[in-house]
């Protein structure tokens, strides 16, 4: 019998919420390499996927089918040759390719007619289509080498893809595409991906690879994933890597992250395929699980403003309820919004701060400083406390003061010094609450 705690999966799920509203009604371009199929990672892939599409999101799904190919090239004894990162298509591989294309199509429609009880897939009702969307041209000769029935992406067909998707179903594309003489072509995943994503001009490109993301050091493989890159970051990393010919190169998938981002995909992903539930953690997530690269930097630090009021009621009440804040009502803080300031990452409110001037002592409140706990740790403090300083030099103020009495090291750590409660101006020490017993401290504006 599987147990449910409330007291974790409820704040659990109230923290995936607003991902949900905002995903639901966008497309995703969702690429899965064959060597995730060949790990036996499908169902369990299907499984999220199928989560997703009941969360409101347009799916493209594209595969890969590197390891099925070589292995239908091994049985008939015909070698398997690449350059330049693709394969080399004589008729032989070909026609591997069509029996592998076709296999993979097969298990994926099974899998997503899974409804056995008791699995993610229970009541789920998943329609795929595929067909004829992409037309391709040849490779041709490069550097002197034949690609011969190889090909790249000419044109895909996004109206009818849209079509397919606004009835509600999953549209599934195989790495291939036709001639308008009706020659087969053999393509790559990861072109078949990215064109599409670029002609439906989807919110998310997401690749499931072999590798976890993007290394913030990609010499060092210990180093940790660096989890979001600009795309001015992510250009000059491309620029500094070897050209790539196998996937596990850094530069392989991350070539066509950049190719997106630049026609005007708002975020690509990188993640691995070897975590269970990857696609879920990056998607449903604050950092995610792989690299997400972006044209700019989606966390934003900013002034409030009046639709900010729930996400700050939201943040700030497990703060309130366990009395490290004062408690302030819906209507205090609609009064006050234009003193607040928040930093919001991809629309979710992860930090906010008040400053309340008071001009005849040249002073400021900071109040209701709030970082969420899923991103504590990471700055997000101090940049609001910068912002907050600016705010005031602005006013004219010369020092900022808080109240608090649970984080006094936090501030005197960053140049707060305490005084007696005595020092506060006039109109605030007539508020003060001496049950609370909160310290003062100050910083002076320089």
């Amino acid at each position: 019998m599987n147990l449910v705690f409330p007291h974790t999966f409820v704040p659990w799920f109230r923290s995936v919420a607003p991902y949900i509203h905002a995903y639901k009604g966008d497309t995703f371009v969702v690429a899965m390499a064959g060597e995730g199929i060949a790990a036996g990672k499908l169902n369990a892939f299907v499984q999220d996927l199928a989560i997703m599409h009941a969360m409101g999101i347009k799916l493209v799904l594209v595969h890969g089918f590197r390891p099925q190919v070589n292995e239908q090239l091994k049985a008939k004894g015909h070698p398997a040759r690449f350059s330049h990162g693709i394969r080399i298509t004589d008729a032989v591989a070909l026609d591997c390719a069509q029996e592998a294309a076709g296999q993979l199509r097969f298990e994926i429609e099974a899998a997503f007619s899974q409804g056995l009880p008791n699995t993610p897939m229970a009541n789920a009702t998943v329609r795929v289509v595929s067909g004829n969307f992409l037309t391709a041209r040849p490779v041709g000769v490069v550097d002197g080498i034949d690609f011969q029935h190889s090909g790249v992406v000419r044109k895909v067909d996004g109206m009818a893809i849209r079509r397919a998707l606004d009835t509600g179903a999953v549209v599934l594309l195989s790495p291939f595409g036709f001639s308008p003489t009706g020659e087969a072509f053999n393509l790559t995943m990861e072109d078949v991906a990215t064109s599409t994503a670029i002609a439906l001009q989807a919110d998310k490109l997401l690749f499931l690879t072999e590798i976890p993301g993007i290394r913030e050091n990609p010499d060092d493989p210990d180093s940790p994933i660096d989890t979001e890159m600009s795309l001015a970051e992510a250009e000059r990393l491309l620029a500094s890597l070897p050209a790539p010919h196998q996937p596990t190169d850094t530069a392989f998938y991350l070539q066509h992250c950049i190719k997106a981002c630049r026609a005007g995909v708002e975020r690509s992903h990188i993640l691995p395929f070897s975590v269970d539930g990857a696609l879920l953690m990056e998607v449903y997530t604050h950092d995610g699980i792989g690299t997400m690269i972006v044209d700019e930097k989606l966390e934003s630090l900013r002034e409030a403003t009046a639709d900010d009021v729930g996400g700050i009621l939201q943040l700030i009440e497990p703060f309130e309820r366990d009395g490290t804040l004062v408690k302030r009502s819906r209507t205090e803080i609609e009064r006050d919004i234009s003193y607040y300031t928040v930093i919001e990452h991809d629309g979710v409110i992860f930090g906010c701060a008040a400053l309340y001037p008071y001009p005849e002592a040249r002073t400021g409140e900071m109040a209701a400083l709030t970082i969420s706990p899923q991103v504590q740790g990471q700055g997000d403090g101090e940049r609001i406390l910068k912002r907050i300083e600016q705010r005031a030099k602005a006013m004219g103020l010369e020092s900022i003061f808080v109240l608090t009495t649970r984080t006094m090291h936090w501030f005197i750590k960053r140049g707060f010094q305490q005084v007696d409660p005595d020092w506060l101006p006039e109109a605030r020490k007539r508020k003060y609450d001496w049950d609370r017993r909160s310290q003062v401290l100050v910083k002076r504006l320089t």
